[in-house]
């Protein structure tokens, strides 16, 4: 499967993962299970649309997708980790991190937002602080999303050119265009500090979008303890009369859109 993965042969493939996931969810609130997963990579790398596909079918009450802004100016004078502790699950969670602690070693140093004696710390510290999370059994799954520059500058041009995808287009992205290298240096640097026994790195290649969205999806059910979990038994008989219309007695409904 390339480039030419067309939609329905790709939502044929997502539909049975999708059926995993809500088992897998399932799973989690039974058990008490907390799950982590980090979502770090390339701009344009497809982020957004793999975090969409594994939550759309799970229960609201039971996932958060965190993506913090910029740190505030109070949080830029707090323990590195601080902000993101908060955002940790509870027994029965799945929390979908769009970016992560893991921004000061990417945009953070490439950018000049953070100095080189914060980085190395941060860099020496995240081993040990991802090491407290899966000792206290957090479920902690951190993936990387590859693209080739020409794909990101594909990419690119199409958000400045689609008024639905221009939101996703910012100055820091624009920035770093130039600086494509310093980002695969700035990630090898980071793989060799924070890849770990306890917390290793995935990298998927995301050239591909769909492709890559299914590749790392089965990845991570795969990695998943077994978490097939059957819904409960529900008896529903039927109505024990003639099923009721609508009724209105303050408001109408509005007139309907306009069908072509």
């Amino acid at each position: 499967m390339g480039d030419g993965l067309g939609r329905k042969e790709y939502e044929a493939l997502l539909e049975p993962m999708q059926e995993e996931l809500a088992g897998m969810a399932r799973w989690a609130k039974t058990t008490g299970a907390r799950i982590v997963v980090l979502f770090e990579g390339r701009d344009t790398a497809g982020k957004g649309g793999t975090i969409g596909a594994i939550a759309d079918h799970l229960n609201t009450r039971q996932y958060r997708i965190v993506a913090l802004p910029a740190p505030s100016e109070r949080e830029q004078g707090q323990w590195y980790f601080q902000r993101y502790v908060p955002h940790l699950p509870a027994a029965g969670e799945i929390v979908l991190f769009d970016r992560s602690w893991y921004n000061r070693a990417g945009v953070e140093k490439v950018m000049g937002y953070a100095t080189e004696p914060q980085v190395e710390a941060f860099l020496r510290h995240a081993p040990i602080f991802e090491k407290l999370l899966t000792d206290d059994g957090i479920l902690l799954f951190k993936y990387w999303l590859t693209c080739d520059q020409e794909k990101q500058e594909e990419r690119l041009f199409e958000r400045l050119d689609d008024p639905l995808k221009r939101w996703k287009l910012s100055p820091v992205d624009l920035a770093a265009r130039e600086k494509y290298a310093e980002y695969t240096k700035a990630r090898e640097r980071m793989l060799e500090a924070t890849h770990t026994r306890h917390a290793p790195w995935t990298l998927v290649d995301f050239n591909d979008q769909k492709h890559g969205r299914l590749t790392l999806i089965r990845d991570f059910l795969d990695r998943l303890p077994d978490t097939r979990c059957d819904p409960p038994e529900l008896d529903m008989p039927p109505l024990d009369k003639k099923p009721k219309k609508e009724k209105f007695g303050v408001l109408e409904p509005i007139k309907p859109f306009p069908l072509p």
